[in-house]
């Protein structure tokens, strides 16, 4: 009951993790292209590109630093010159420091890094994803939080704010977009078993899977189930949304 026949989707960051299931779930769902962003791993974004490839899509890697503005100005460019148009954009690019930082500890560099990734780098890409979405009058954008922007996260005062303001944006631009046939909604995943979130879950395992209630650490493939639904004609009724997926370790309305 999903199908992107014929639309062409931008995963950032997905080399690795939920952009690469992510990618690769687009492709088998049927889309005509699906460009594999990535910083700079083309390694690991080509390995991805094959897997989509072979699930039936054409497959694009394109290299980006997403917090410098021109990078991502050429980013969706280049999309539009391959494909003509861009229908789903999945904002997954991002960073999180894994070493607990007490405010009296976390560094200004530190601080704005993390904020010029996560904040700027979405909001440049929301804003070049919109510059090709406004003619077409139809489009999706897909955000990627953290239940970090729900309830905070005690030692990680920059990724929180990063991820809350990512909802605030998803809801912004939900009710500025809508009139115009733009949706945009938002996952917030709790923990999920990936490369990055590796060495905060060493050592700690048993202890964060019997804080949540189905018992279990997400797989990156948990998580692009959901962003393929809010993207997919099932959803088009919705805008403005925030869909945890934290196997009920967070529970907000």
């Amino acid at each position: 009951m999903i199908s992107f026949h014929n639309q062409v989707v931008l995963v950032t960051g997905g080399s690795r993790g939920i952009g690469a299931a992510t990618a690769i779930r687009f492709a088998a769902a049927g889309a005509r292209a699906v460009i594999v962003h990535c910083r700079h791993n083309r390694q690991a974004a080509g390995e991805v590109a094959r897997e989509v490839e072979r699930a039936g899509a054409e497959a694009l890697i394109a290299e980006a630093e997403i917090s410098e503005p021109t990078e991502v100005t050429s980013l969706l460019d280049l999309c539009h010159q391959r494909f003509g148009k861009v229908d789903v954009v999945v904002a997954n690019a991002g960073v999180w420091p894994p070493e607990d930082r007490p405010i009296l500890d976390l560094q200004p560099a530190q601080w704005n890094h993390t904020l010029r990734v996560n904040l700027d780098g979405l909001y440049y890409l929301c804003r070049e994803s919109v510059r090709l979405m406004l003619p077409q009058r139809s489009g999706n954008i897909i955000i990627v939080s953290s239940t970090a922007g729900q309830r905070g996260e005690a030692g990680h005062a920059d990724y929180a704010a990063s991820k809350g303001g990512a909802i605030s944006l998803t809801k912004s631009l939900a009710a500025e977009l809508g009139p115009f046939g733009i949706r945009v909604n938002c996952v917030a995943p709790g923990w999920v078993d990936t490369e990055m979130a590796a060495p905060a879950l060493h050592g700690r395992l048993q202890e964060i899977v019997e804080a949540i209630p189905l018992r279990r650490i997400a797989t990156a493939d948990d998580v692009a189930g959901p962003i393929l639904f809010l993207a997919s004609d099932l959803a088009r009724h919705l805008t403005g949304e925030i869909m945890n997926v934290n196997g009920g370790s967070v529970l907000c309305g």
